[in-house]
């Protein structure tokens, strides 16, 4: 028998946006909204699939505090779920441990909130039939640091065999270490699939006995998190995972457009230049706007307020459209031009410099060998690669040298 569930996790409800300057009174109504309508097109996403269940793989919300609205927004997907006969299992996680305050102590009869004492199973019954083993454990206070992945033993029961956990795989760098454990630790429980959370990017540790995924947070909620945001689904053949689907849900998505400031003869050129990137074709989109390169608009950059200025009426000249794009900050990376010629006839340390670099470029050995000097052995360069290497190094060295020179 076939048959597919969704899972999700980080949905951290009602969440303020970190990290986003100020913004038109509209955007920023859009941005606290936008949590609770990803949840939305989550739930309607589930019945339109037809999901035979749904998994929440912990931080529903985004502090024990709980706010009102994100919890009475939960429970009414949930029990728009329920209507469709879908049951919903939770397991919540550091945001979100078990002793935070509940507005509704009585829980709809389809949704199940695993506890924090032991492995908890429910059996999945379609048609009748023991289809699905789903197991969890869920925080019962923020920092927990017990590898809670030991506790999970695979039962000698029919069906897909599904772990719920909020946890840190392999110690991923950029989040806390709630829960550590390894891949080996969850290949050796005997589960079938891992339905974790914690890891806001969408991974796939592994596919196949076990598939080991995290869905990545629903909606993004930080520039940081680039890209699109939404859940898995998964699709199930007997007691197989055949196919893990990603599934975009979220309303405002963050992005990163570069712009090379070289071709850029003045601001109203590179204005255009900037508006030209910023397109949105059916989500809200913020934006982080990174200027590099060299030119000679640099030193227009340079003068005190022009960014924020610039800044500014793009967002005017953007305006509040539907969908919207908000700029939410520029990062001047640009570099002012470098007159090597003038440099060179100077007799200073920069002009020695360059006779140097020139010298290293006229023996191709010579440069061959101080690069296996610095590099890894097995880093294979050819010409070119080393070319690219040596004018990447002079420049950065140049724009050290000139800027203390300027100072």
């Amino acid at each position: 028998m076939r048959f597919r569930f969704v899972h999700a996790a980080d949905l951290h409800l009602d969440t303020p946006f970190a990290m986003i300057g100020r913004v038109a009174p509209e955007i920023a109504q859009r941005l606290r909204d936008a949590s609770l309508l990803a949840f939305d097109a989550l739930v309607r996403m589930a019945i339109a699939r037809e999901a035979a269940f749904v998994i929440f793989a912990g931080d529903i919300y985004d502090s024990a505090d709980r706010g009102v609205r994100a919890q009475l927004r939960f429970l009414r997907g949930v029990e728009k779920l329920g209507e469709r006969d879908i049951p919903v299992f939770v397991a919540h996680g550091n945001h979100d441990p078990l002793d935070g305050w509940p507005v509704a102590p009585r829980l709809p009869r389809n949704l199940v909130v695993f506890g924090a004492e032991a492995v908890e199973t429910h059996t999945i019954r379609i048609a009748g039939e023991a289809r699905a083993q789903v197991y969890g454990i869920s925080y019962g206070r923020r920092d927990v640091t017990e590898n809670l992945a030991l506790r999970f033993r695979r039962r000698d029961q029919p069906g897909l065999h599904i772990g719920v956990l909020h946890c840190n795989v392999g110690g991923q760098p950029e989040y806390a270490a709630y829960s550590p454990c390894t891949i080996a630790d969850l290949a050796g429980a005997g589960m079938d699939y891992w339905a974790l959370g914690h890891v806001h990017q969408h991974l796939r540790l592994a596919e196949g006995r076990p598939w080991i995924v995290y869905p990545g947070s629903l909606q993004a909620g930080k520039s940081s998190e680039i890209g699109p945001r939404g859940a898995v689904v998964v699709e199930v053949a007997g007691s197989t995972v055949e196919h893990v689907e990603f599934v975009a849900l979220d309303c405002v998505r963050f992005a990163r457009v570069d712009v090379d400031i070289s071709g850029e003869p003045d601001l109203h050129s590179l204005q255009k230049s900037i508006l030209a990137s910023a397109v949105s074709d059916a989500t809200d989109l913020v934006l982080t706007v990174v200027l590099s390169g060299r030119g000679p608009v640099h030193g227009d950059l340079r003068r005190r307020g022009a960014v924020e200025d610039v800044l500014r009426d793009l967002r005017d000249e953007l305006g509040i459209a539907s969908p919207f794009v908000w700029i939410d900050r520029i990062i001047d990376q640009s570099q002012a031009e470098l007159d090597r010629d003038a440099i060179a006839r100077r007799g200073d340390f920069s002009a020695e410099l360059t006779r140097m670099v020139d010298g290293l470029r006229a023996d191709p050995e010579g440069l061959a060998s101080l690069l296996a000097e610095i590099l890894r052995p097995t880093d294979q360069l050819g010409p070119d690669d080393r070319e690219v290497l040596l004018r990447e190094a002079e420049d950065r060295a140049l724009d050290l040298l000139e800027g203390e020179r300027q100072a």
